[in-house]
This record gives C-alpha cells, structure tokens and sequence, in this order.
C-alpha cells in the first residue's frame, strides 16, 4: 500500500533516498539518473527512483521547514529507505561562504517537530561516515566545504529575513545572528535537525549537504546562472557522495 503523502512504498523506494527541499531541484536530480521512474507528485512532495552508475537511489523533496521534512522521513523509512542524505540550501553565516559547501556534523534544535519525537537533550548529529565521503567527493570536485553546526528554525520571517511585517512588530533579526555567531554556528536552515534528528532514532544513516547560496539576512546571494550552477554541482555532488559510500560498503 502507498504511502498517505508521497505515494511510495517498498517496491518503488530505494534504500539511498536523496532530499531535497524544492520540488524542482527533483527534476535537475532525475536527469543525472538512468531510467528514472516518476513515482508521484503529491503537495510538496516529487520523487523519481533510477539508478546512478548501477547504484539504486530515490530522489524525492520535503518542501520547506520540518514539519512536512518529517513526514518525508517517516514515509521513506516506512517504505524501506536505509540512508538519507539531505541537499539544499543554506543561509551562511560566514561571507566567505557563499557558493561553497557547508556539510554540518550536527544541528541546533530550534525546531519544534522534532521535539515531538524526543526530548531536546538528544543530539541532532549527522553520521561521520557519510560526512567524511561527502567532504572529500566535494574536494574531489575542486570545491570549499566546511564543516560545522548548523541552526534549524521554524521562522524564515521572523528569524531569518527582514519582511514588512517583521519590521512593523520592531524584530531585530541581527540578534539571532550575532547570537549565533558567537555560538560559532556556520548555517541557518529550516529541516537539518529535524532530519538528523529523526535518522538517529530510526537508525538510518543521515546526513546533510548544502550550498550556500545566501549570506545573513539575504544580504548578498547567488543569482541568475551562478545560482543555476551551483545548485546542479550540489546534485551532482550528491549522487557521487552516495555512489562512493555504496561502494565502500559492498
């Protein structure tokens, strides 16, 4: 039986699923499959699964924030997904980010889905196995990647970006930021804890690769073509990152 949300189950999902937070990253990810297979596009939620140099991978999209990130996971490891790799983007903290890779090895639980699952105290932590091959995949493609903790939030207007609103009701986003900052936070986000969260309890290897395609408060980004590229070396990235760690395990 499929699944309520994404239409999946164990006959179309494989046990490496790729996520990714817009739909329509989905459709860049599937081009680099071989005979990709539409599974469905339901709300949010677009999934394909093909396979990348003979490795089986399902690619399939959250949407924004971690309510709906959850239930991707939940529908996922109900249909037999045995290794998450999270890829999007991420507003760096850091200046000399932008354009490059941060893959955190843990994420501050500012997000309330996850604690609907578990106390704060437990960690939201990535698996170091993947990490290390997602570090070095990126290197291998000649790029920066750092490795840090990143924030997950539930408000992209009320933390992350001035909006009219937010200027009405006198919020000062630069507190979240110089607080994180000091903190030594590399990245704000709205699923990464969530996921990493949710892998570590259901004991699926987890992990998270991002690019950096806004600088605080949307201060300076990527655009145009540069956006483009950047966000097809992330897909590309990715698939390699799992295809390597495939062939580390057999």
């Amino acid at each position: 039986m499929s699944t309520l949300y994404l239409g999946a189950d164990t006959s179309t999902v494989a046990p490496y699923v790729l996520f990714s937070g817009d739909p329509f990253r989905v459709e860049v990810l599937q081009k680099y499959l071989d005979n990709p297979q539409h599974i469905a596009f339901k709300r949010e939620f677009n999934t394909y699964t093909g396979s990348y140099k003979g490795v089986p991978i399902t690619v399939t999209s959250t949407g924004i924030g971690a309510p709906s990130a959850a239930i991707a996971m939940e529908e996922m490891y109900e249909a037999g997904m045995k290794v998450a790799v999270r890829m999007g983007t991420v507003m760096a903290l850091q200046d000399d980010m932008l354009g490059h890779f941060i893959i955190p090895i843990a994420a501050m639980r500012r997000e309330s889905t996850s604690k609907t699952y578990v106390e704060e105290s437990y960690p939201a932590v990535a698996d170091i196995e993947l990490v290390n091959l997602m570090n070095q995949t990126v290197t291998d493609f000649g790029k920066r990647y750092l490795n840090g903790i990143n924030c997950t939030m539930d408000g992209f207007y009320s933390k992350m970006h001035d909006s009219k609103f937010s200027k009405e009701c006198g919020i000062d986003m630069s507190e979240t930021f110089e607080e994180l900052k000091k903190l030594h936070v590399t990245g704000i986000d709205m699923e990464s804890a969530c996921m990493l969260t949710l892998g570590r309890l259901m004991g699926v290897k987890t992990c998270i690769v991002t690019m950096a395609t806004v600088l605080e408060n949307l201060k300076e980004a990527l655009a145009g073509q540069d956006r483009v590229d950047a966000e097809d070396l992330l897909c590309r990235v990715v698939l390699e990152g799992l295809y390597r760690y495939h062939t580390q395990k057999a």
